[in-house]
């Protein structure tokens, strides 16, 4: 049996900001980086999910990106309209300068070779990383994600209309929109726990309510280029976890991250919307695990 976690926390100086972060385990175990996705803060991983990865033997390494959570907050306002049209100068900074925030952040905590597991835009930002920076990352797991190609991964245009409906003004009402942007994300084939929901919103809410930060998230989103033909080029264990029933993110978009990356995996899970509900994790951290052994055993 495992000794139980070790903890720690801190805010390091990392790519000219300040980033907050926290870790979970024996900093002497293979270093395991997880990156969230858009607005979504460093305790977005639920915490139970990460203690999967720490009794797997992994040092877990999980942080607030720029403009959310504790970490620095950028200034500009972005154009999103040019962003989606592709105008890489509406954006004031780029999935680039996220992943480069990554890499500041595996110095600053002393790590040289990470696995690294990104989520939705994580997954971009992951997957960036692994094509910027190939000798820092062990393997790569990317969740709910796509390659930047607009032709795959596009939202339904129903969820989109309901996401961005509304005009929630005070903290009830903006925990309740969450609750039901999460409704509308979830694929079916899980349980919705909407009083889990709720208090996470609520809790991140009072952590940091920074709704300028998504925006300008949203603008580096938009403006990245097509990354399919360094995805290409990549030569590293790679897993893609995508729901079957993602509505904002295509399926498409996980068959293409799969396809592109050579010899890349790919899982698809039923029933899986734009969600990591309790259901899915053991799942996940077996295909990560499973991933994370091909770098073990192809290290010469």
């Amino acid at each position: 049996m495992r000794a139980p976690s070790r903890s720690g926390s801190g805010v390091v100086r990392a790519n000219g900001i300040d980033l907050c972060y926290e870790t979970l385990g024996d900093p002497a175990d293979p270093a395991l980086l997880l990156v969230m996705g858009h607005g979504m803060q460093l305790d977005a991983w639920d915490r139970a999910f990460c203690e999967l990865f720490v009794e797997r033997g992994h040092f877990l390494i999980r942080f607030d990106n720029r403009d959310v959570g504790l970490s620095t907050k950028l200034v500009g306002v972005p154009d999103i309209d040019a962003a989606r049209r592709g105008d890489r100068g509406a954006a004031v900074y780029g999935l680039e300068d996220m992943a480069d925030d990554a890499v500041g952040l595996l110095d600053a905590l002393g790590v040289g070779r990470a696995h690294v597991l990104g989520a939705s835009m994580g997954g971009m930002i992951a997957q960036v990383l692994a094509i910027r920076h190939p000798g820092r990352v062990s393997s790569l797991c990317s969740i709910m994600s796509t390659t930047g190609d607009r032709a795959v991964g596009a939202a339904r245009p129903d969820v989109l209309v309901a996401i961005r409906s509304g005009a929630a003004r005070t903290r009830a009402e903006i925990v309740e929109a969450q609750v039901e942007t999460a409704r509308v994300l979830a694929g079916g084939g899980f349980p919705f726990d909407a009083d889990t929901v709720r208090s996470r919103a609520a809790h991140a809410y009072d952590r940091c309510h920074h709704p300028e930060g998504k925006l300008r998230q949203q603008a580096a989103i938009l403006t990245a280029a097509d990354r399919t033909p360094a995805l290409r080029r990549l030569r590293l264990p790679a897993v893609v976890v995508h729901g079957a029933d993602d509505p904002l993110v295509g399926v498409d978009g996980g068959v293409a991250t799969a396809s592109a990356i050579p010899d890349a995996r790919l899982v698809l899970v039923p029933g899986l919307g734009h969600e990591l509900p309790v259901g899915v994790h053991a799942t996940v951290v077996e295909e990560f695990a499973t991933n994370a052994r091909r770098a073990t055993a192809e290290t010469p």
